[in-house]
């Protein structure tokens, strides 16, 4: 019998800290409420990436933490493998993780943030599939990033030289990785009028005003692991 395929499946996110978080909604939330859908949407995600990882055996659930160490994140999203993302820009930390990954045995690695809530595990199947025949695959971003990056062996080209947050992150990532293919292109939830969408695919059916009440409620409680 041939050796098993090992799939790692990578969340990068940041632990919850007002201020830290989604800062360009804190004038809609404040710097609270933004930090609290911050962590509303990291829980989705990392409800979302468990449930899939549960239904293959071949796959590794791994959560890069970013601001906190990996006892503060296991006390944030319950017991898991959570490992820091360490230093540098943005480029750097994911092709370290890439990399770790590979070292460890993995034959494709997929790399997900915590911003995009209409990512399902129909697109996640896709994903994994496309690293079958291509080398790189990413899930766009409706600001012109990417939500997804997966790859089956290192590629450090494509984490160097990139303008990280602007408009420009995909079209130069995918200069760098010729072969690529391209998911479904979904939006990220950045900015107050991304807010009523999310909502909607989070389970809360809100106009931007509750919205911002709803965030701003001292009753609000982080939801529990």
């Amino acid at each position: 019998m041939g050796k098993a395929l090992q799939k790692h499946l990578i969340i990068f996110t940041r632990l919850p800290c007002p201020g830290r978080n989604k800062t360009r909604l804190i004038p809609a939330l404040g710097a609270e409420g933004a930090a609290k859908f911050h962590d509303r949407l990291a829980r989705h995600t990392f409800g979302l990436a468990s449930a899939f990882c549960r239904k293959d055996a071949e796959l590794k659930l791994i959560v890069r933490l970013d601001g906190g160490t990996p006892e503060e994140g296991r006390d944030w999203l319950g017991e898991c493998d959570i490992r820091e993302q360490g230093g540098g820009d943005l480029g750097e930390r994911l092709d370290r993780a890439v990399n770790e990954s590979f070292l460890e045995g993995a034959q494709q690695v997929v790399i997900i943030g915590t911003d995009c809530p209409e990512l399902d595990e129909r697109i996640l199947e896709d994903a994994f599939e496309a690293l079958q025949t291509h080398p790189v695959v990413f899930g766009p971003a409706c600001d012109g990033g990417y939500y997804l990056i997966g790859l089956s062996a290192p590629c450090p080209a494509v984490f160097q030289s990139i303008a990280w947050g602007g408009p420009e992150v995909l079209r130069q990532s995918l200069a760098a990785s010729p072969g690529a293919h391209l998911l479904e292109t979904l939006p990220d939830v950045d900015l107050p009028e991304d807010l009523p969408a999310a909502m909607n695919v989070l389970g809360h059916d809100l106009e931007p005003s509750s919205t911002e009440q709803f965030f701003r409620s001292p009753n609000y409680q982080f939801p529990k692991p």
